[in-house]
């Protein structure tokens, strides 16, 4: 008789390059906005936002409506419309303060100051909606802000006002989930990310061109003339744009295959893994008590995820 064979564990290849694509594109936009804001000398943060908006706005309507990559939701009343409106708004102010703040600061020292984003979240939750966490889960915050306090002392190319935005951006980021979960809690009004982006990013454009037009004087004509001198501004506003979509498309899918919390894991991974290609590209100094704080950010939200696991 004949013993049955073992079954061999199946690779989840599908999930694996699925991570690998969200790895590929979080990172790729967040160094190309680099290079664009401060080694090319694109400087123009509202108006790359605006692009990165607009190319949300065409590419999420096409993925829904015509792709079915998830069933279309419709508003159903203007006062559902006027809280995504809030919401477009504070995420603009979210994304134009972080692209502003990489046109000052290396991508590994903005990458520290992103990964705080728990400790202001928490912060949120408990001014706006009264929610109180376990005593232990509060104790986890305190190595991602001293991390953060040990990066900035020791950063060699710390500039205050670019800390001020990316430390503004992170606290937008964090409002602007507490503020959702708010807003969207009931069943009837709940939307899922690819259809609140597919609304939100056209509130977008409409919010950020008057601020374009008001805040970067001439950029049109600007970028106009930048592109007859140099026409891979085209190709590089073009491709950027595309991939700030598919950054909220593959975090999309990767939650769907796997779960919100693997992919807070997966995201404490890509921090990481962006400071050292970063480092490896910019070649931007860093010193090793930078690391060693970066790195204690980095256990706090590790500690920080594992006590809102075990504790709610």
């Amino acid at each position: 008789m004949q013993k049955p064979e073992p079954m061999k564990d199946q690779v989840p290849w599908a999930t694996i390059g699925l991570v690998l694509l969200w790895y590929g594109t979080n990172i790729g936009v967040l160094l190309l906005n680099k290079y664009l804001l401060s080694n090319y000398g694109f400087k123009y943060p509202v108006f790359l936002t605006m692009c990165h908006m607009t190319a949300c706005s065409l590419l999420s309507y096409a993925a829904i409506a015509f792709m079915k990559v998830v069933p279309m939701q419709s508003i159903k009343s203007k006062r559902q419309f006027l809280k995504i409106s809030a919401l477009s708004a504070v995420f603009c102010f979210s994304v134009v303060l972080g692209n502003v703040s990489l046109r000052f600061l290396p991508v590994s020292f903005n990458q520290a100051i992103g990964a705080t984003t728990p400790f202001f979240t928490a912060v949120f939750a408990y001014l706006m909606s009264n929610k109180r966490e376990a005593w232990l889960t509060y104790a986890t915050l305190v190595p991602v802000v001293a991390g953060v306090i040990i990066a900035s002392r020791s950063e060699p190319s710390f500039h205050l006002f670019g800390f001020i935005m990316c430390v503004s951006a992170t606290a937008a980021r964090a409002f602007k989930s507490v503020l959702q979960g708010i807003l969207l809690s009931s069943e009837g009004e709940k939307l899922n990310s690819m259809n609140l982006l597919m609304y939100m990013a056209p509130i977008a454009v409409v919010i950020l061109l008057p601020a374009t037009l008001l805040m970067e004087e001439n950029v049109i004509g600007n970028t106009i003339a930048l592109a007859r001198n140099d026409i891979k501004i085209v190709w590089y506003l073009l491709f950027n744009s595309s991939l700030a979509y598919f950054v909220n498309l593959t975090n999309f899918l990767v939650t769907k295959r796997t779960s919100a919390l693997t992919l807070q894991v997966l995201g404490n991974a890509k921090g990481a893994v962006a400071v050292v290609v970063s480092i490896l590209i910019f070649k931007n100094p860093v010193s090793i008590i930078g690391m060693i704080g970066y790195l204690f950010t980095v256990m706090g939200v590790v500690l920080y995820s594992e006590a809102k696991k075990r504790y709610g």
